[in-house]
């Protein structure tokens, strides 16, 4: 399924493949949480060299719902999408403060976002909807605590994601050899900025030999610095031969330091999400595009960049439509942002191809800070 081909440092550049579909590593994902992402299609993203996404796996059983997806023959067919597809459990969107009933050793209680209907969702019916929705790689359902959480929290979290994890890989090794299914299934680990709990989380999980590991409840507002302290701790327990998943990143600083440790994978909804608010990506660090120096700005947002948008607009023109709120300006905002990342994830294949990593990182972030 994986195979690492070159090494520069910790940095890994492998190929990872699932289901006849490959993607290279390291990879980042777009976030397409319903099936889509926003202001973009995924015909689009397959082409600009997204060659994986991440659905979110309990929102979709929702909407359009399960027998939906079935009667479609799996999300690939439903969304026309024929890179590789991660799924989420959902546990993010269901340990919001709005949704949050509460959680128990059988699951987590909450209430379901469109109607308010109160639900459980345990690690069994987790992986029976991961498996419904046919997605290439299914992801644990983790406990996630709140970025603050006291020490005492986070141990119970820890002890959770331990137990949910082994009923999780119970369940779905059953369903695979009931559907005769190639879907993989990654471990998350969790210990919020505790290095020993990383540590202590990161050896339960690897020990039941999962498909890949993940890095959870990590980037949802603690210092860079405790990040990759988490991440440290934990990564040394992760077989060599696994693939790494970092959940929930995507700035290209933090994405250098997390490849440096060995990470292979990253998904996020910064790109998208930014582009929106007018924070576009350059080789020279990122820029508001809303701001009055564009205004009479002939040159596209990024002159090394050969995305649909730079090759035809200028920076006036998306600053015009970004203060009108125009549609189309999100449009051409975010096919440049998911396209710069994706080069930008070339880039840093290539560099690790050429043992050339560090130098490439030393002046990406030189260039950024000019």
């Amino acid at each position: 399924m994986f195979e690492i081909l070159h090494k520069d440092g910790k940095a890994r550049q492998g190929i990872l493949t699932i289901n006849n579909r490959s993607v290279e590593t390291p990879f980042f994902m777009p976030v397409v949480t319903k099936g889509a992402a926003k202001f973009i299609d995924n015909v689009a993203l397959k082409e600009i060299g997204s060659d994986a996404i991440i659905c979110n796996g309990f929102i979709l059983s929702v909407k359009p719902g399960l027998e939906v997806l079935e009667k479609m023959k799996g999300i690939h067919n439903f969304a026309n999408y024929d890179g590789i597809i991660f799924t989420d459990s959902g546990g993010f969107q269901m340990y919001s403060d709005k949704l949050l009933i509460k959680t128990t050793d059988e699951g987590i209680h909450f209430k379901e976002p469109w109607h308010g209907e109160k639900l459980l969702i345990t690690p069994e019916k987790d992986m029976e909807i991961q498996s419904t929705v046919g997605s290439d790689v299914a992801m644990c359902l983790d406990d996630m605590p709140l970025y603050g959480s006291d020490k005492k929290r986070i141990q119970e979290s820890v002890l959770k994601t331990i137990e949910w994890a082994k009923r999780c890989k119970q369940s779905h090794d059953k369903t695979k050899a009931q559907k005769k299914s190639e879907q993989k299934l990654f471990g998350i680990i969790q210990g919020g900025t505790y290095p020993d709990l990383r540590e202590f989380c990161a050896r339960g999980i690897a020990a039941m030999d999962f498909d890949g590991y993940a890095f959870g409840g990590l980037a949802i507002g603690e210092p860079a610095e405790k990040t990759f302290e988490a991440v440290s701790a934990a990564i040394k327990f992760i077989p060599e031969e696994k693939p790494r998943y970092l959940m929930g990143v995507g700035t290209p600083e933090l994405i250098l330091q997390a490849v440096e440790k060995g990470v292979d994978c990253f998904d996020s909804r910064y790109p998208t999400m930014t582009a929106r608010n007018g924070t576009l990506f350059t080789n020279n660090g990122q820029i508001n595009i809303d701001k009055k120096d564009f205004e009479l700005d002939k040159t596209p947002i990024d002159p090394s960049c050969n995305c649909f948008t730079c090759k035809n607009f200028t920076k006036s023109y998306i600053h015009h439509l970004t203060r009108l709120k125009e549609p189309t300006g999100h449009i051409l905002k975010t096919l440049h942002n998911v396209h710069w990342i994706q080069n930008f994830m070339k880039a840093i294949r290539e560099s690790i191809k050429e043992g050339k990593f560090e130098e490439f990182k030393h002046n990406f972030l030189k260039a950024c800070s000019s």
